[in-house]
Formats: C-alpha cells, sequence, structure tokens
C-alpha cells in the first residue's frame, strides 16, 4: 500500500485508506477510510471552535476602501475564486522586494520584522481574510517564514553550478516568492478539511489505479502522479501550490524554524526546483489527471455530506449504513452543487468578459494607438470597437456556451458514490496502459490536420481583424491575444465539467473541441512565455499597489485617532 501520498493536517490523524478485501468489512459494508474521514471532521471542527477567541482588528473604513480596490483589481487581474487571495499575498511580496525580483542587488533587503504584520493587515482589510479572527501570534510566525525566504533569496542563486542568466534568475525569485506565499496563505488559514478529503481520495486512487508492466513506472512515481492528480482535479489547485506540498513531502525541514535546515536547503534550491518541475510535467500525468477528474465530482460530494453529518459522527456512522438514507443526503448535496456551479459560471463569464475587456483596452489606447499612428497612421472606429469587442465576445461565448450535465448524470454519481462507501464483491480498477502507436501514415496525417486547423484558424482571425481596418501593427498582437483568450476560456469550460462523472460529447462539443484545442495549445505557449517575461507587471503592481496601500495605512491611523480623541470627551 502506497503510503508516501498521504500526509498529515496539523489536527487530525492521518486517513487511512480502504482496506482490501477483509472478512472484517462484509460485502455491503462501509469502509472503515469513510468513518475515519468522518471522525477527522468532527474532530477538525471541535479543535477550529476551540481555537476561536479574539484576533486581530483592522478599521471598518480602510477595510471599506482597500475592499472596493480588491474588487477592482479582481476584473483587471482576473483569477480563479481560489487563487485570488494567494495572488493577493504574492503581489504585496512582490512589491516589497521588486529590487531583488529584477536582479538588483544594491538596495538594502528588507526585513521579515517590517513585512510581515502589515502583510497580515493588508489581507484583512482587503477583505481575503476576516476581521477579528486571525491570532495574533501568527504574525511572528509570519515573520519567521519571511527570514526564511529572504535568507533562501539571498543565498540559494545557485551560482557555482547553474550559472543562470537574469531572466532564469528572475524566474527563480518569482518561484520563491510564489512558494512563500503558499505557506504564509497556508498558515494564515489552514485547508484541513480540504487535506483530509485530498488525502482519502489519493489513497483510495492509489489502490484502484494499475499501471500496466509495459509503462515501467515506479510505485513513488505512481504515488507523486496520483497526488499531483487529485489536487488537480478536486479542487484545481494549481501547480505553485502543488510544488509546495511534494517539497514538503520530499523535504520535512522544508518548514523548519531552524537555520541550520535552511542552509542545507538553499545550497540545492536549484535542484529542487528541476525535481518538483519534472514530477508536475511528467510524461503520464495527464493519464492520472483524466482518472482523477472523472470522479471528483464523486469524493467532493461524499466529503461535504460527511462534514455536514460530522457534528454528531456516531448517529451518522450508524446512518450512512443506510444506502436509501446516503442516497437522500447525496440527492440534496448534488442539486445545492449545481445551483451553485451555475452562478459560478456566470461569474467567471462575467469577470473573465470584463477582464478581458479592461485588458483590451488598456493594450489598445497605451501601446496599439500610439504604435499605429507612428508607424501606419491611425485606428479607425471600427477598428477600435472591432479590437475590443472581438476578443471580449470570443471569451464570453467560451464560458456562456457551457453545458451542465443531464439528470441522467445525477443516477451516476448516486452508484459512483456507493461504491466509494460500501465495499462491494467487485471493486473497480482504473487502468493506465501504455499509449497505442499509430502508424506513420496515420501520425502524418493527423498532424497536417492538426496544423492545418490551426492556421485556418488563425487566418480566419486575422482576417476578421484585417477586414475590421485594425492597423497592421496590431494584427499580429490581437490575433496572439485571441489565441491566449481561447486557452483561458478552455481552461474555465474543463473546470465547468466538475459535476459531470460520464461525460458525453455531442457533435458540436466536437466540432467546438477541433476547432478550438489546436489555438488553445498555442495560447498555452504564448501565456507561459508572457508570465516569464512579463517584467512590467511587476512595476505596474508598485506603482499601484504602494502608493494605494500608503493610502489606506494613513485611513486607518486617522480613523483610530479620532476615535481615540472621541473617547475624551466626556460632559
Amino acid at each position: 500500500m502506497t503510503r508516501g501520498i498521504i500526509f498529515q493536517n496539523r489536527d487530525a490523524e492521518e486517513i487511512s485508506p480502504p482496506p482490501k478485501k477483509s472478512e472484517e468489512v462484509p460485502e455491503g459494508g462501509v469502509w472503515p477510510a469513510v468513518i475515519n474521514l468522518l471522525n477527522t471532521y468532527h474532530q477538525i471542527a471541535v479543535t477550529q471552535k476551540q481555537r476561536e477567541g479574539v484576533g486581530i482588528h483592522v478599521d471598518e473604513i480602510a477595510s471599506k476602501v482597500a475592499f472596493i480596490y480588491e474588487r477592482i483589481r479582481k476584473i483587471i487581474d482576473w483569477k480563479e475564486e481560489n487563487l485570488i487571495r494567494r495572488a493577493a499575498i504574492e503581489r504585496i511580496l512582490k512589491r516589497r522586494f521588486i529590487p531583488r525580483l529584477s536582479g538588483i542587488h544594491f538596495t538594502p533587503m528588507p526585513m521579515a520584522k517590517e513585512i510581515a504584520e502589515p502583510l497580515v493587515l493588508e489581507l484583512i482589510r482587503g477583505g481575503h481574510l476576516p476581521n477579528d479572527s486571525i491570532a495574533y501570534d501568527k504574525i511572528a510566525k509570519v515573520e519567521k517564514i519571511l527570514e526564511k525566504y529572504i535568507y533562501f533569496l539571498e543565498n540559494g542563486n545557485g551560482k557555482n553550478k547553474h550559472h543562470p542568466d537574469i531572466k532564469k534568475k528572475i524566474n527563480f525569485y518569482k518561484w520563491l516568492w510564489e512558494e512563500a506565499a503558499c505557506e504564509i496563505e497556508e498558515l494564515l488559514d489552514p485547508p484541513e478539511k480540504e487535506d483530509a478529503l485530498i488525502a482519502f481520495m489519493a489513497a483510495a486512487m492509489a489502490q484502484r489505479i494499475k499501471i500496466s508492466s509495459g509503462l515501467n513506472l515506479s510505485e513513488k512515481d505512481k504515488t507523486n502522479q496520483i497526488f499531483i492528480a487529485v489536487h488537480h482535479s478536486l479542487f484545481h489547485l494549481d501547480s505553485s501550490l502543488i510544488t509546495f506540498r511534494l517539497i514538503k513531502i520530499k523535504y520535512p525541514q522544508w518548514t523548519s524554524e531552524d537555520s541550520k535546515d535552511w542552509q542545507e536547503l538553499s545550497s540545492r534550491l536549484w535542484q529542487i526546483r528541476e525535481e518538483t518541475d519534472k514530477e508536475i510535467n511528467h510524461p503520464l500525468s495527464s493519464e492520472f489527471h483524466k482518472i482523477c477528474e472523472k470522479y471528483d465530482t464523486v469524493y467532493l460530494i461524499l466529503g461535504e455530506i460527511l462534514e455536514k453529518l460530522a457534528q454528531e459522527p456516531k448517529k451518522a456512522a450508524a446512518d450512512i449504513t443506510d444506502e436509501k438514507f446516503l442516497e437522500k443526503e447525496i440527492d440534496t448535496v448534488y442539486h445545492k452543487r449545481l445551483s451553485t456551479l451555475k452562478s459560478r459560471l456566470f461569474r467567471a463569464a462575467i469577470y473573465s468578459t470584463l477582464s478581458i475587456l479592461v485588458a483590451g483596452a488598456f493594450s489598445l489606447f497605451v501601446v496599439e494607438v500610439p504604435l499605429a499612428s507612428l508607424i501606419y497612421g491611425k485606428f479607425s472606429p471600427l477598428g477600435i470597437v472591432a479590437d475590443l469587442l472581438i476578443p471580449t465576445v470570443v471569451m464570453f461565448a467560451l464560458v456562456a456556451a457551457v453545458k451542465l450535465p443531464k439528470e441522467s448524470n445525477f443516477r451516476k454519481v448516486c452508484e459512483e458514490t456507493k461504491k466509494i462507501v460500501y465495499r462491494r464483491d467487485h471493486e473497480d480498477v482504473y487502468d493506465i496502459k501504455p499509449k497505442k502507436k499509430r502508424p506513420l501514415l496515420v501520425k502524418v496525417l493527423i498532424s497536417l490536420l492538426y496544423f492545418g486547423i490551426n492556421g485556418a484558424v488563425l487566418y480566419f482571425i486575422f482576417w476578421a481583424f484585417y477586414e475590421a481596418k485594425i492597423p497592421v501593427t496590431s494584427l499580429f498582437i490581437n490575433t496572439i491575444n485571441v489565441a491566449m483568450i481561447v486557452f483561458a476560456g478552455l481552461i474555465i469550460r474543463q473546470k465547468a465539467k466538475e459535476m459531470t462523472v460520464e461525460e458525453k460529447t455531442t457533435f458540436w462539443e466536437f466540432l467546438l473541441d477541433m476547432l478550438s484545442i489546436p489555438v488553445a495549445k498555442l495560447g498555452q505557449w504564448f501565456s507561459k512565455k508572457w508570465r516569464e517575461y512579463n517584467l512590467v507587471s511587476v512595476f505596474l503592481t508598485a506603482l499601484i499597489d504602494l502608493p494605494f496601500s500608503t493610502v489606506i495605512e494613513f485611513i486607518e491611523n486617522w480613523s483610530f485617532f479620532l476615535k481615540e480623541k472621541k473617547a475624551e470627551i466626556q460632559q
């Protein structure tokens, strides 16, 4: 049985995977791991309640102003909801460390104690953390985390072995602060229930997924790939957070407060980064992801049911032995999640569309219009409208066209959930086999068709902008921009299928995939390169965020000053 994939919560015991067939669990009986998960949820709830108390307080007026600003940032710099808080942490860190992130070393290194408290306060003001709920002692812990990453920043450049160029250095520094943001977020708001469900699903998948001998995949690699796939599929966690989780498992001393451990790790940072990148980009990662994504709905629904029943774990343990009781609970949770999926898709469509519109307007009036005026002439009114609307309409159409699962999907969800909860005479096995080798002629024809469709779609996009009288200087920029938009839109469409267990592709979906996937792959490549070379965003963060955060701090201090003076007024 694979154990490396399981990790512990701070306040919960390690989850055990479902046992193999045993006389202790008769057919139709509830797997012990399900009861363990139920008890874990109960223990987490009890522990969280015990930790409740007076926390850090920020001024309500300053908080409201900061909250409005964060909503505006959400539109301008649109991200998925589960990434917004961490993106805010990264933004704060990058703002404080711009010289170091840019490879400039003549400025003094900021002190951790100067950053920790303002960082936590800014997150609370912006609505990323609840007011009066974060314990004061966490500021000192954030400071210690920052001390570690500052040490890594100063001592982990790997010059002797790698001789990295400036771009690699900058990307390395960005990677460090992305991992720092993951660790800080996990400290401030530990995802204990999510971790418990991830561990439960990973353990179950470790037993059910079978690897063909022809693939020559080690048990360790299988464990790591299941770990990554479960994180991706269950909660749509990104590579930065998965990397942090992998590092914690491979290098337990990563979260140590001992400077000797930091010294040892700092000499291996480049190697650690390369190792985790290799794991995340494993050739078989997509095969594991396909299996886990197919069954993520079932685990999410079961997790929500057990969390709801965890207030009385003994009663719940008896109740779920009744399949009719479980089916009723599945029905309630399934349709509740379905309704929230509708609202989340609507928000995704609105925010992503507004984000594309704002980004398009910025690009148009700051870059494209001046460039066209200098080289080509000027934009026509039709060109301006097309430049803004075409990318926006493409994004909205891709997201709005997502269809919710059919009613027959519910029966499949019930069936698969029961397979997880109750022991059956025959347990499902998910095979990962070597891909069938295609004949050379078939490979050539498929490649020609793929690149032909890609070229045709890109030509059509180029032609649409050309017919709208957009200057030549903007044609290539806009075509690349649409490719990146198609990539982002397909990511949203994929994540919108979180309620679907058995996917059946319609003819129109097949046609849409055929036309969009080649362009999306190109957009994925451009998006990756844009993140690597986008130094402008770091400086824009400083130019916008730094003055605004200073104003917010002044408003808060002024508000506290007025309250003090008001308290001094007595009859």
